[in-house]
């Protein structure tokens, strides 16, 4: 299997990249400036397979903050307020769709 990298990407929307910080697994996003944050409305959002594809390489350079970076799709409110754009990425955000024990 190829690396995500390597496959040819489809952008069909605003898309974003994501992965688990390395830490403690939470939800990460690549942000404009470079880093990650657990807040979906820190990330860069691009448009273009093209630029989807410079946020990824640059994302899965180091491993040492988050690891297995992806491109997802992302809704833009018309506030410009973002939300996950598929049912995957929303329980990502939300969290597990049941209660874990205590």
């Amino acid at each position: 299997m190829a690396a995500p990298q390597q496959q040819k990407l489809k952008v069909n929307g605003p898309v974003a990249v994501t992965a688990n910080r390395l830490t403690d697994g939470a939800v990460v996003w690549r942000t404009r400036d470079g880093g990650w944050s657990v807040a979906l409305a820190d990330a860069a959002v691009v448009t273009t397979a093209e630029a989807a594809l410079a946020l990824l390489a640059e994302a899965g350079k180091r491993d040492l903050d988050a690891v297995g970076p992806y491109v997802a799709p992302v809704i833009v409110g018309a506030d410009g307020a973002l939300a996950p754009g598929n049912l995957r990425e929303r329980i990502r955000v939300a969290g597990p769709t049941f209660e874990l024990p205590h």
